[in-house]
């Protein structure tokens, strides 16, 4: 049984301060070579994704690694215990060729390693990014077995007969996929057992976090999540196929919460994950002995963990809860988008990217209006101090009255909340719902939080009371419609993340 990873580096552009190996706190595509390695070998991650989704990639990855830092990789195999997993373009709304391009990139490492006489297959699992379907997954496994099967004496690619069907990653974007995910993977267990004669192994589900917490609030994720862990379990009881999710998670409490001083915290609030992502802003703006030793712990605690079982009545319940506080969320979210757009303009660039074809937040079933990806929409919010992890919680707990019900499923919900809490600015939302009714809904969510949950909407550090003046200097900079990217970036830097 391979080795299962507990900590997965992504290349997400979150990060505050320059990362501890550059001079720089933009990261070039070319420069990722050296963060793999350093990912692996300085910080002791066991995994890192190499994204093809929306941005300039280095498709000679694996010819670099080896041949720059060969000596390592010979006492840690790439693909027995580092990991180097493509998220792979998805072919509903990127170039087709770009899919081809990575199949052959995995296919090649192949041949490389053998011909290196390194551990091989180097590469053999693929992230699906935006997966809704069992038939999506089989289009990538059919795919990748037709190039895979290609012969022509120029063609030939040394090993390849080692690697004719590929691992599958489905990463689960939307709330409502997100709790119907145990049934995506039991259909393609099936799937795979008519394809190929026999069960998989295992799987290594991809919830994410990020991408649903923008489309419908911080509440309805996390509980989305809670639910489709449940179901992994029960399913991996009924069909004894082996199942290791994967969470998105980013530091921020929007989009995950999981920073090196939260990961107690976290490992609770997250039972039955097997592995967590590590965006920049966890490697690059805290100390670099405590991020060592969070993930070591990350290492460590994660594979101990079991999934809490929801009974039914519980999750049709939750269902219905969800649903609620999706609809508080998204009613303000069209009318705020533009101060969100006018903020997240400015943000400084941390990655080359190419344009990006994700979600695209509300382009999908929400009204007309385009926002940024989800760290320009939560570097925008807390810059003008009103963080989205209140917009429509209040309003959901109070509407729904199901405070017991929630936090009993999202058993962190006021710590996270009371975290955000701190950098809010009172003075910028009073003069915000003044002018706008949906700004004064986000007024009402503070109201039912502080009476509710007792969630106290105060800085309580040195860093907090500068990070509100900033957060004042950005809403009168936006008052003359001149926000200035510099303030922007200092209060980032308070925050210990870009978004």
């Amino acid at each position: 049984m391979r080795k299962i990873p507990a900590t997965m580096v992504s290349q997400h552009p979150d990060h505050a301060r320059k990362p501890y190996w550059h001079s720089d706190a933009f990261i070039r595509n070319q420069e990722e070579i050296l963060e793999a390695h350093s990912s692996f070998f300085d910080l002791g991650v066991s995994e890192y994704k190499w994204d093809w989704e929306g941005k300039f990639v280095d498709e000679a990855v694996v010819e670099r690694l080896l041949s720059e830092y060969y000596e390592d990789f010979r006492k840690a195999p790439l693909g027995k215990e580092k990991f180097l997993t493509f998220r792979l373009p998805n072919p509903k709304v990127e170039s087709e060729f770009r899919l081809g391009r990575a199949f052959m990139g995995i296919l090649g490492a192949t041949g490389l390693a053998e011909m290196a006489n390194m551990y091989t297959p180097p590469l053999f699992e693929v992230i699906l990014p935006m997966c809704e379907s069992t038939q999506e997954m089989a289009a990538i496994q059919e795919a990748f077995q037709e190039i895979s099967s290609l012969k022509h004496p120029l063609l030939k690619i040394q090993g390849a007969s080692r690697l004719q069907e590929i691992e599958i990653i489905p990463l689960f974007e939307q709330i409502e996929v997100i709790v119907n995910s145990p049934e995506i993977v039991r259909q393609y267990i099936d799937y795979f057992s008519v394809r190929f004669g026999r069960k998989p192994e295992y799987l290594r589900p991809y919830v994410a976090r990020s991408d649903p917490a923008l489309n419908a609030g911080l509440v309805p994720t996390v509980l989305a999540i809670k639910l489709a862990l449940s179901g992994y379990k029960l399913l991996a009881e009924r069909t004894g196929v082996e199942l290791y999710p994967i969470i998105g998670s980013a530091c921020l409490p929007f989009r995950g919460g999981l920073t090196p001083y939260s990961v107690a915290q976290f490992v609770n609030e997250y039972k039955g994950i097997r592995t967590a992502l590590l965006q920049s802003a966890f490697r690059y703006d805290y100390p670099l002995e405590d991020v060592r030793m969070a993930i070591a712990q990350l290492e460590k605690d994660l594979p101990r963990t079991e999934a809490v079982s929801i009974a039914e009545d519980d999750a049709q319940e939750l269902q219905k809860v969800m649903a609620v506080f999706k609809r508080e969320y998204a009613s303000v979210i069209e009318p705020v988008a533009p101060i969100i757009n006018s903020v997240a303009a400015v943000l400084p660039k941390r990655r080359e990217r190419v344009q990006h074809t994700g979600l695209f937040g509300y382009s999908r079933g929400v009204g007309s209006v385009k926002l940024p990806r989800a760290i320009g929409f939560t570097a925008a919010l807390y810059s003008v101090g009103v963080p989205p992890e209140i917009i429509g919680t209040g309003r959901g707990l109070q509407k729904t009255g199901a405070v017991e019900l929630v936090k009993r499923h999202f058993v962190s919900m006021k710590a996270e909340l009371q975290r955000a809490a701190r950098y809010v600015n009172m003075a910028n939302l009073e003069s915000f719902a003044k002018k706008d009714p949906a700004w004064a809904a986000i007024r009402e969510d503070v109201t039912a939080l502080e009476k509710i949950l007792e969630i106290d909407f105060a800085p309580q550090t040195d860093e907090e009371n500068e990070h509100l003046k900033l957060t004042s200097e950005i809403f009168r900079e936006l008052s003359h419609h001149s926000v200035s990217g510099k303030t922007v970036e200092e209060a980032a830097l308070l925050r210990k993340s870009l978004g």
